[in-house]
C-alpha cells in the first residue's frame, strides 16, 4: 500500500505555477504542511516528472489555492491532466486572478497563499518545496476544506467545528 493511502485525509489545494513563457498551469497537491509560523512557510512534495516542477524550476514562485468541498470537480480536473498540453484555467472554467507579489496566479478560493520558493530538495521520488508565504488571500474563515483520500477518492470532514 502506497503512503498516501496510508496517512489520510489530507487537504487539498490546487498549486499554481508559471513558466517563463507566462502560461499559468494549475495542478492538485495534497502533499501540504505548514513549516513555521512566523516568518510563515509551507511545503509541499512533488513528482519531478511533473509539469509544474518544470515550471517551478523557471519562475521560483507559486501560489496555494485551498479547495472547499463544492470544488470537488476542480481537484478531479487539475489532478487528471497534464499542463503541458491541456489549459486547466479552460478546463475548468476558472479566470486566473493576477496575484499581487508573485507571478502565478491565485484562483477563487477560500483560502490563497502567494509564495516565493525558499529550497528545493530531492526525496526519494519527490521534490520538497518549501516556500515563503508573501500574501495571503482569505475570502471565508469559516469553509469545509476538501480532503483528499487517495487516487481519485475525496472526502469532507465529518464532526468538524
Amino acid at each position: 500500500m502506497r503512503i498516501s493511502e496510508q496517512i489520510f485525509p489530507r487537504a487539498v489545494a490546487l498549486l499554481g505555477t508559471c513558466g517563463k513563457d507566462g502560461r499559468p498551469n494549475l495542478m492538485s497537491v495534497s502533499f501540504i504542511m505548514p513549516i513555521s509560523f512566523d516568518p510563515k512557510y509551507v511545503a509541499f512534495s512533488i513528482a519531478p516528472h511533473r509539469f509544474s516542477y518544470y515550471n517551478l524550476q523557471q519562475v521560483e514562485e507559486f501560489t496555494l489555492n485551498f479547495l472547499d468541498t463544492r470544488q470537488k470537480e476542480l481537484a478531479a480536473i487539475c489532478g487528471a491532466y497534464s499542463g503541458r498540453d491541456k489549459d486547466k484555467f479552460q478546463m475548468c472554467g476558472l479566470d486566473p486572478i493576477r496575484s499581487r507579489k508573485v507571478f502565478p496566479p491565485v484562483v477563487y478560493c477560500p483560502v490563497s497563499y502567494e509564495c516565493q520558493v525558499m529550497d528545493m530538495k530531492e526525496l526519494g521520488d519527490h521534490v520538497l518545496v518549501v516556500g515563503a508565504v508573501l500574501e495571503e488571500w482569505v475570502r471565508r474563515k469559516d469553509f469545509t476544506p476538501l480532503l483528499h483520500k487517495g487516487g481519485s477518492e475525496y472526502m469532507s470532514p465529518v464532526g468538524l467545528k
